[in-house]
């Protein structure tokens, strides 16, 4: 189990690293980070963890119970995932990733949100420490909608959207909304649910607390 959990972190933060870098669209709570930190000029990064501290209150808020367990994993798994992106993105910027034929570039971004998609399926699964935003996908999924993937991550890229609406509106410029964004809005929720069923097939949902 702590393998998958590794090998999906690092997943996670290579795709999300990958459409940062290529700026044609990341996935939604990403992108509106990306927008956040442009229109507040704060580093990514603190902006990720930021965002995930207020994933944080509406999960509790879900649950309807404070567990510190929870709250230490969205912790360890929060500050490691910010630090992983900001340093993978400015690696594949640094190697020129950008600079690729558009074509390929969007290939790649929507390879990215594959990725994402793929890791979310994973440690979901593993369940020993979520991302705040991706439990409260699990969470919304799970308790309203049946398992339903789809419909889950719809709802849960409210907040997001919200967001990205916001900056867009005060700044009058968009930043990682792109193509891949739109993929990942509409697809990101079915990766997931066949990345369930595909990939790591006997890894099961286990220890559910909703």
């Amino acid at each position: 189990m702590i393998g998958y959990f590794i090998f999906s972190i690092v997943l996670n933060s290579f795709g999300n690293a990958l459409t940062v870098s290529l700026n044609l669209g990341s996935a939604l709570w990403t992108a509106a980070a990306v927008n956040i930190a442009h229109a507040t000029l704060i580093p990514l990064s603190i902006v990720l963890v930021l965002e995930g501290f207020f994933a944080v209150i509406v999960n509790l808020i879900l649950v309807g119970k404070i567990s510190f367990s929870r709250i230490t994993g969205y912790l360890i798994f929060m500050f490691s995932f910010a630090y992983l992106v900001g340093l993978l993105s400015q690696g594949l910027i640094l190697l020129g990733i950008g600079n690729l034929p558009l074509t390929i570039r969007v290939v790649l971004d929507c390879a990215g949100i594959v990725c994402v998609a793929t890791a979310i399926s994973i440690y979901q699964r593993v369940n020993l420490i979520l991302h705040p935003c991706d439990d409260m996908m699990q969470i919304i999924r799970f308790k309203f909608f049946k398992g339903n993937s789809v419909i889950a991550q719809l709802v849960s890229f409210f907040i997001p959207i919200f967001a990205i609406i916001i900056t867009a509106i005060n700044d009058k410029e968009l930043f990682a909304v792109n193509v891949g964004t739109i993929f990942s809005l509409l697809f990101q929720g079915y990766f997931i649910g066949l990345a369930d069923r595909k990939v790591l097939p006997s890894l099961k949902h286990r220890k559910l607390d909703i």
